[in-house]
């Protein structure tokens, strides 16, 4: 019986590795057809006279996450959370998905 487990156990273990790898693949592909734009994030910065360092203090994320959005870079949505948070807005209001050219030639 023991012997029985170990293997259900090795399969199990195999599975999830399966999972994840094909996990790994799916996000790599959508990752380079999508990218994100921070610009409607700069815009409200502009239009409520603030400056990134404001930013950061206000809204309580570090300065390696102002960079990260600063390069149009993917960050946790607990950090768009404290944006938004902050700012009273929706994500919506300070990013968007903008989809690569094959992506928009699949939509059309």
């Amino acid at each position: 019986f023991e012997k029985f487990l170990h293997i259900r156990i090795v399969i199990l273990t195999l599975q999830n590795l399966t999972v994840i790898i094909l996990y790994a693949f799916y996000f790599t592909w959508m990752v380079s057809i999508m990218s994100v734009s921070y610009k409607k994030l700069w815009k409200l910065l502009i239009d409520h006279d603030m400056r990134k360092k404001d930013l950061q203090r206000l809204s309580g994320v570090s300065p390696a996450l102002i960079a990260k959005l600063g390069r149009n870079e993917n960050v946790s949505t607990e950090s768009l959370v404290k944006i938004c948070t902050a700012h009273g807005c929706d994500v919506g209001d300070i990013m968007e998905i903008i989809p690569s050219k094959e992506m928009k030639s699949n939509w059309e």
